[in-house]
């Protein structure tokens, strides 16, 4: 396999290295490989790129996962994740791993499955993408290949709900999965300065949750 990486073409960037000319095959057998590693691999036709994800990086994601742990527990909306299982198809040529997914409106079709098949089930209705390590390969474009209805992207100060219409991603207001939610507000808490502790940034989001339940979620909570 090192041999294969070697003899391809490479182009390094900021945050990994892309590899052209790469089979289907080579690319899975990659994936095996490193398939415990904290890293990320995207493929989209032949070109493959390999990138390590920061400390901010992880830090986000596990916050944003830990707010919405708490939303659905708050709301008994059930939810199924999978974190950053790899979604690929070779029909496409196109595979990738998200940051988390999450199953909402189809959860019950998912539910205690363990053998998921892309070709055969619903993709997740909830796609998070931390774009402190950014790609250089074409994501949202893998993402609508494979029809993911949602995508939150969250850059440092922004966070974006993006919904999948007529196979590309438009910027909305409102998230399909929480459609009473405004993002925004999850945003606040997380940019909360000064910055509070995992257990009590948890805290003030539950009651804030709950008050906005008790009061009917006005202007989806901002």
């Amino acid at each position: 396999m090192t041999t294969t990486l070697a003899r391809s073409r490479r182009r390094l960037h900021r945050e990994g290295v892309i590899f052209s000319g790469i089979s289907w095959k080579n690319y899975e057998r990659i994936g095996r490989i490193f398939w415990n590693r904290p890293i990320r691999i995207t493929y989209d036709r032949g070109q493959m790129e390999i990138m390590t994800t920061s400390n901010e990086h992880e830090r986000i994601k596990h916050l944003v996962r830990r707010l919405l742990d708490v939303l659905v527990e708050e709301l008994n909306i059930e939810i199924c994740g999978a974190g950053s299982m790899t979604f690929k198809r070779q029909t496409l040529k196109k595979g990738l791993e998200p940051d988390e997914c999450y199953w909402i409106q189809h959860e019950p079709i998912v539910r205690g499955r363990m053998d998921y098949d892309i070709e055969r089930d619903p993709p997740p209705d909830l796609v998070l993408e931390v774009e402190i390590s950014r790609s250089v390969l074409n994501r949202l474009g893998i993402y609508a290949a494979l029809g993911v209805p949602e995508i939150w992207r969250f850059n440092r100060k922004l966070l974006k709900v993006c919904r999948l219409v007529d196979g590309a991603y438009q910027v909305v207001d409102r998230s399909l999965a929480f459609p009473f939610l405004n993002p925004a507000a999850i945003l606040s808490f997380l940019n909360q300065q000064p910055p509070c502790g995992e257990i009590a940034l948890s805290k003030a989001f539950r009651e804030w949750v709950r008050g906005q339940q008790a009061s009917g979620w006005p202007n989806g909570g901002v």
